[in-house]
């Protein structure tokens, strides 16, 4: 009952860090960061440029740097899950079947992870998440 009075801060910061450490254990079955799980999430839409990833990735990026995304890069490269054609960045029929493989994995974490909370529920918090961060920014 303590926690009640929490601030939002405090909850978002508690809930950000235990999915992080989530999805971090999640993934490492496959010997993927999750950094290289939202870059292999983004392909799995359709090819894009280097350029264009970067700023979708941006804000899951801001802490990192640009030299964590280029090592995260290079190393699905290396591993043969990403390619380079014509100047897109895009999967390999190996990183399409990693994707699969990981979207599974995080589908079920997800279904674990929002046990118990109604589709009304998570799409109020969701909805008022967006509308806060809507605000800080415009502050």
């Amino acid at each position: 009952m303590g926690n009640v009075n929490r601030p939002i801060g405090y909850w978002l910061k508690r809930l950000d860090g235990a999915l992080e450490n989530h999805l971090d254990a999640t993934l490492a079955h496959l010997k993927l960061t999750r950094r290289q799980w939202q870059i292999v999430n983004t392909l799995a839409a359709g090819s894009i440029s280097p350029d264009h990833l970067s700023e979708v990735l941006h804000p899951f990026w801001r802490a990192d740097g640009g030299d964590s995304q280029e090592r995260e890069m290079a190393a699905l490269v290396g591993r043969g899950l990403m390619i380079l054609v014509d100047g897109q960045l895009a999967l390999s029929d190996l990183g399409r079947a990693r994707h699969a493989e990981a979207q599974s994995l995080v589908d079920e974490s997800r279904r674990d992870l929002t046990a118990g909370i109604g589709m009304d529920e998570y799409a109020m918090a969701v909805s008022v998440l967006e509308r806060m961060c809507g605000n800080a920014e415009r502050l």
